[in-house]
């Protein structure tokens, strides 16, 4: 019975016609090290070594997405050993340190069990961070941490891409550059798709406009599943992890699965999710409400406090009246419970508030007592039917486009991502979370704050009479 093993092919990809390639160099330079490249991995590099009838790269960017300990760092490492033969510079940038340092590790693991001696046929710097590698008689990889100016200055043949998910466009602005003087650049960009908490949007954006065909001299690939799917469904994990059966097994995917089906979506089946589509409140809804520079204020500040439904965190927002008629909102913090109230009670104690409103049955209470013991005026503890109001004034605020803020990514982040939910029986409604890591409860506290505010009267100047 023949052993079963991984799709050795994309799910989606975006290959360009090849007639020449020099894959057959790479590996056999590769496998000089005692290692044996699978078939899927030959089929990328394939492609990221085709050259056309001047001897320049087919794709001047490719891109590919593979769920996690396939084996893709694998393919980078092997188009970097080739490179460096070749006379490249080369520029392997990561998100995080110790990504960048696997990755110089594993290159110069190939290279020793290759054959390659140092100091006689090479050089190394093992500073964290900044690692380095020059052959005698070729070329030359530095890895680095990525920032937004770094490689500035500096020219190379080959940018490496690596934990793509989270590189951001202000990195690219920067990076895009160091390979412009080069007469033959490649760019390769390799990652798994984005989670929630993602920084970068680079990766995402060059998939679909590659899968859309709008991308010229570029290539992509990926393992994935269109939609959610069963976390249990064995065929789609062979589907989506080409390295199954060969270096993973069952039993390693299966004691993956557990309580979080979006994760297992994301990190094993290779699910590209788009958040903003379903939510309530769009990205460009939003974005029209932003101000770029602080309104002129008018009056004290309204508060809004919210203990999250799981008893988790508690959030505060504030909210007040612009010059020109409109409420100015703004996120404070949001932090665990275990943290206790004290830095609200500071805040509260040193801004010049004119109500404070809280909510949430795990907390509101034991915060109502401290304000009292530290003499700050008696919050609102508002009703089921005023929360009702709440949300719908905020929902009319928008609409209307008299709510205005700053483009706080943490409050953008959750208004952005939300969904309605029923409250009560007369069709009331608040929101939730279409994303677990982010806590509504930081929404919910700046509802609350754009309600005082709204629903408040000018405070009169007391008439005296003699």
């Amino acid at each position: 019975m023949t052993k079963r093993i991984g799709s050795q092919t994309p799910t989606k990809s975006v290959i360009l016609p090849i007639e020449n390639t020099l894959v057959d160099e790479a590996i056999e330079l590769y496998e000089e090290s005692k290692r044996k490249a699978y078939e899927w991995q030959k089929y990328i590099l394939d492609a990221i070594l085709a050259v056309n009838s001047e001897g320049l790269w087919v794709h001047m960017k490719f891109g590919f997405s593979v769920p996690r300990q396939n084996g893709k760092n694998e393919i980078v490492a092997m188009r970097e050993f080739y490179g460096l033969k070749d006379g490249e510079k080369i520029l392997h940038t990561a998100h995080r340190t110790t990504t960048s340092g696997t990755a110089f590790n594993r290159l110069l693991s190939i290279m020793e069990d290759a054959g390659l001696e140092e100091d006689e046929d090479f050089t190394k710097i093992k500073a964290i961070g900044r690692e380095h590698i020059q052959l005698i008689d070729g070329g030359k990889i530095d890895f680095r941490t990525r920032t937004s100016t770094g490689g500035l200055g500096e020219s190379f043949d080959l940018l490496v891409i690596d934990e793509a998910q989270e590189y951001t466009d202000d990195q690219e602005s920067a990076l895009k550059y160091t390979i412009a003087a080069s007469p033959n650049p490649q760019t390769v960009l390799i990652g798994t798709p984005p989670t929630p908490i993602s920084s970068g949007t680079v990766f995402t954006g060059l998939r679909n406009a590659t899968l859309e065909g709008s991308n010229e001299d570029t290539g992509w690939a990926e393992w994935s599943v269109e939609e959610e799917s069963d976390v249990r469904d064995v065929d789609l994990w062979y589907e989506t992890n080409p390295s199954l059966g060969i270096r993973l097994t069952e039993r390693t995917i299966r004691s993956e699965v557990g309580d979080d089906d979006l994760d297992f979506n994301v990190q094993r089946l290779g699910l590209w999710i788009k958040y903003n589509q379903k939510s309530v409140i769009s990205q460009n809804e939003w974005e029209e409400l932003k101000v770029d520079i602080l309104p002129k204020l008018k009056g004290k500040l309204f508060v809004g406090i919210k203990y999250g439904h799981d008893g988790t965190n508690v959030a505060m927002s504030i909210a007040v009246k612009t010059a020109s008629g409109d409420i100015f909102v703004e996120s404070i913090d949001c932090q665990s419970i275990r943290q206790g109230n004290a830095w609200i009670i500071a805040f509260l104690k040193q801004a010049d508030v004119q109500e404070i409103v809280i909510d949430g049955a795990s907390g509101q209470n034991i915060l109502a007592s401290e304000m009292k013991d530290a003499r700050i005026k008696k919050p609102i503890l508002p009703t089921v039917k005023e929360i009702i109001v709440a949300n719908s004034t905020f929902e009319q605020g928008l609409f209307q486009q008299t709510i205005k803020h700053k483009g706080q990514p943490s409050l953008s982040q959750v208004v952005t991502n939300c969904d309605k939910r029923n409250i009560g029986s007369g069709g009331g409604f608040g929101y939730r979370s279409q994303i677990e890591e982010n806590d509504i409860a930081l929404m919910d506290s700046m509802i609350l704050a754009h309600w005082a505010c709204h629903d408040s009267k000018p405070v009169k100047k007391q008439k005296i009479s003699y």
